[in-house]
């Protein structure tokens, strides 16, 4: 079963959640899957390779599959790629990535973990979630074993064929060696995690698929067992581009990478037509529910957002910080005032006493991706110093345009503000 997984009618709670809720895109054997699912605890994982100190906005859908797994009677494993990390996946990739040392991996290894205890219940119990880093076994294959005992079930044909071999090629990019090694890696990973903890579904994005295949495959060749795989399409907002995108960057999951007032606000901003199916993705409102609120026109579906902006929020930060960041977001757009929880950015005293452009404040506060963009923007009457408009990029700020806290509210268009603090 490939594509056409939405013409499944699974009976498993699990299926049934994932086809529901839109998540499902392609299933090996879905009916076996079913079956499996139905029968007792099914084992599934995904990998996470530590590339950076905070998972970003891409990995959510992966993991509330996890959470969704976990809630339907079965057991989630996180594996964290402390030994694929230093060789990168080549998918998606025009050019190999940066080698990372052990320190660094290793660091960025501790920050991810603290995500997934938001999501999943760690613990002994048979549906309790485990973690695990495939350096444990990765590391300690000797290089001639790893070729004689896994190279052998793979053909180079067939590995230039995969997507993530044939764009690179395609686009004339090198593919160094290094990488070619990945997706066998990969397909380690599954077979281990059978091995040592009857893990029988690996699951990912649509790009993964190749791989994903490939560990199924392994699987069967060396030890006659059946494995799945599973992938959820590729996720785009309704104008086409890749979710999670913004002016600053990627959206982290980490609050010391982006605050909980700017996660709520990514939210609070979706697109009106996509309302619907991030509720569905991203939290767990019944679908009734949801089809309610994706129902609401015009102004309305700003009540709609706001929901998911909370549900969302609520459930990486705690309903503490999604309550804090509707508040600040209220004051500062529907009633005009200051709050503490605004984002935040310091700046010396100093620059105000000498003059500080507005396109340099801009730029360095995250409303602009340059000074040049926020001239732009300023020129288009995007910019707002103290709720007016400001025209000239080039104005200078002073410690005029502080008020008696020493700040400044910075503002782009109507969604996105910065309080400028001078220090």
């Amino acid at each position: 079963m490939s594509d056409d997984a939405a013409t499944f009618k699974p009976k498993s709670d699990f299926l049934r959640v994932m086809q529901e809720r839109g998540y499902l895109h392609q299933v090996t054997d879905a009916e076996a899957l079913d079956a499996a699912l139905c029968k007792g605890v099914v084992t599934a994982y995904v990998g996470y390779d530590c590339t950076a100190d905070s998972l970003h906005i891409g990995s959510l859908i992966s993991i509330m599959m996890m959470r969704w797994l976990q809630k339907t009677g079965h057991r989630p494993i996180t594996l964290m790629g402390g030994g694929t990390t230093k060789v990168g996946d080549p998918t998606d990739k025009d050019q190999q990535r940066p080698l990372l040392t052990d320190a660094v991996i290793n660091a960025n290894l501790a920050s991810i973990k603290q995500v997934f205890q938001k999501f999943l219940t760690f613990g002994d119990g048979p549906t309790d979630a485990l973690m695990v880093n495939n350096a444990d076994w990765l590391e300690k294959l000797g290089y001639v074993e790893f070729l004689r005992e896994f190279g052998v079930h793979f053909t180079i044909n067939r590995m230039l064929a995969f997507d993530s071999v044939k764009l690179r090629l395609e686009r004339e990019q090198p593919m160094s060696f290094l990488e070619f090694n990945y997706m066998l890696m990969q397909a380690t990973d599954f077979r281990e995690l059978g091995l040592r903890h009857g893990c029988t579904l690996q699951m990912g994005g649509s790009d993964q698929w190749g791989n994903i295949i490939n560990g199924v495959e392994l699987n069967r060749r060396m030890d006659a067992r059946q494995a799945f795989g599973l992938t959820t399409p590729l996720l785009t907002t309704a104008s086409g581009e890749k979710m999670g995108k913004t002016v600053g960057g990627a959206v982290w999951l980490n609050a010391d990478r982006l605050s909980p007032y700017d996660y709520w606000q990514m939210w609070r901003n979706t697109e009106d037509a996509d309302v619907g199916k991030f509720l569905k993705l991203f939290t767990e409102l019944p679908l009734d529910e949801i089809a309610k609120l994706a129902a609401l026109a015009g102004s309305e579906i700003n009540e709609a957002k706001k929901v998911l902006a909370n549900e969302a929020t609520t459930m990486l930060h705690g309903a503490t910080a999604a309550e804090a960041a509707a508040a600040a977001a209220k004051a500062a757009f529907e009633e005009g005032r200051l709050s503490d929880d605004l984002p935040t950015v310091e700046v010396p005293r100093a620059q105000f006493e000498a003059g500080v452009s507005l396109a340099i404040l801009a730029a360095d506060a995250g409303l602009a991706t340059s000074r040049s963009d926020a001239r732009r923007l300023a020129q288009g009457g995007g910019l707002r110093v103290n709720d007016t408009v400001e025209n000239d990029g080039q104005r200078l700020l002073t410690t005029a345009d502080l008020n008696t806290d020493g700040v400044v509210k910075l503002a782009a268009g109507r969604k996105k503000i910065v309080l400028v603090r001078a220090v």
